[in-house]
């Protein structure tokens, strides 16, 4: 009998029932759920020795509109997150809370997760002009006139901008004469300023004016991300596949390869080293999608962004790279490829096949991608600070890329005196 008692299962507790209040916190200006961030790129936070920066900023006008931003520590790529674009503005097909029960005080209070608030972090490269604003800065509570100076240098003619700022310069230096002649303007006899004065900045990709190798001279890994490299390994699968090799010229234009690329697989054979064959095949690949992004956006209709379809796909552009371009050289207004953004995507094609031909390359197979002629396409070598080298021998010009860089000078001319 005692054995069967002990086998019995123990009767249920009871379970006391409480009425609770129960509060539900929302979102209010100065008090936000927490937010999650994914990297899409690969960056890993937790595999660097210092802790990233990491801010989370919010419009003053539109309130509801947050960026989160996580830029490491030395470097001059941040990764930027948006509330109001991009995965965040798809439909929330579910939401999800947490409830924290207190029984002495018996309340209950649910507060909204970060599931509600998922932000794709695309990396983008700071400009190193310390003018530039950090992005999603938002100035809390200009002057109405300094509201209207910003746009005018923004949307403003060449003479409204000049006007702008010699005001500007006249209030700070009211005392100041010489400041008081620049209002009215400079007078016949005077020398215009020497251009080697004026620091301009070139329209070219990342570059070292102070490098002393070719190598060393564009930075290449601000042109081609350390996190894109794993989605343009597409050539070199083929090679090893044995499926490069062989190949009819058809079989790469029909995949969407230039000349300049499928004219090259044979350095893949001259090569042993494993690391420089991925920086060859990220190199011809990211050639590739260059040409590809320009042959897109060149056209007369209004690009859609990669958020709206999946012409990234359709180009056989890896999305990371599709959304990096998409930043670089599309407008975010107009949503057209202008024409000073055209040169600079020139200039990144021609700065990686001086990458592809160790800095001594021939420009006919590029020239006859870029279906520009090579008359037309030596400006945009010179403004690389590239040079010309003719072969006596096989008859062929070569551009080459001297350091350290010297870039065209304008000229100046002195107005004659009478």
């Amino acid at each position: 009998m005692e054995e069967e008692e002990s086998r019995r299962e123990p009767k249920s507790k009871k379970r006391k029932r409480l009425k609770v209040g129960m509060e539900v916190v929302s979102e209010t200006p100065d008090r936000i759920p927490p937010l999650l961030g994914y990297f899409p790129s690969g960056y890993n936070p937790e595999g660097e020795a210092e802790q990233p920066e990491i801010k989370v900023l919010r419009n003053q006008r539109r309130t509801g509109r947050l960026e989160l931003v996580v830029r490491p520590q030395g470097s001059n790529v941040q990764f930027v997150g948006r509330s109001y674009a991009g995965e965040a503005t798809s439909p929330q097909l579910c939401t999800y809370a947490l409830g924290v029960l207190d029984k002495e005080s018996q309340s209950l209070k649910i507060i909204p997760i970060a599931a509600n608030k998922v932000f794709r972090l695309e990396p983008r490269v700071v400009k190193r002009s310390s003018s530039e604003k950090d992005v999603g800065e938002v100035l809390a509570e200009e002057s109405v006139g300094r509201k209207i100076s910003e746009l005018t240098n923004l949307y403003g003619t060449k003479k409204n901008r000049d006007k702008v700022s010699k005001w500007k310069l006249l209030n700070e230096q009211k005392n100041d004469h010489a400041a008081t002649a620049l209002l009215e303007g400079p007078k016949a006899d005077d020398i215009v300023e020497e251009a080697s004065e004026v620091k301009a900045v070139r329209n070219i990709p990342p570059h070292d004016i102070s490098a002393d190798t070719p190598e060393k001279a564009y930075l290449l890994d601000e042109i081609i991300l350390p996190g894109e490299r794993r989605h343009l390994m597409d050539i070199l699968e083929m090679v090893q596949s044995d499926t490069a090799f062989g190949s009819s010229i058809k079989f790469w234009e029909e995949n969407g390869y230039p000349s300049f690329v499928y004219n090259r697989i044979d350095k893949f054979s001259e090569i042993k080293d494993e690391d420089e064959l991925k920086n060859l095949a990220c190199i011809f690949s990211y050639i590739t999608h260059l040409i590809t992004f320009m042959n897109k956006t060149s056209k007369g209709r209004r690009f859609k962004s990669s958020h709206s379809s999946n012409s990234a796909a359709l180009h056989n552009i890896p999305r990371v790279v599709h959304q990096k371009l998409t930043e670089l050289f599309v407008d975010p207004e107009s949503h057209v490829l202008s024409t000073e953004k055209r040169e600079l995507l020139i200039g990144y094609i021609l700065v990686l096949t001086l990458f592809a031909d160790n800095f001594q390359t021939e420009p006919a197979d590029i020239a006859k991608d870029l279906k520009i002629p090579y008359s037309e396409l030596k400006p945009y070598y010179q403004q690389l600070g590239c040079k010309i080298v003719h072969d006596h021998t096989s008859r062929k010009s070569f551009q080459t890329l001297p350091v350290p860089l010297q870039f065209p000078q304008t000229r100046t001319y002195r107005k004659r005196r009478r």
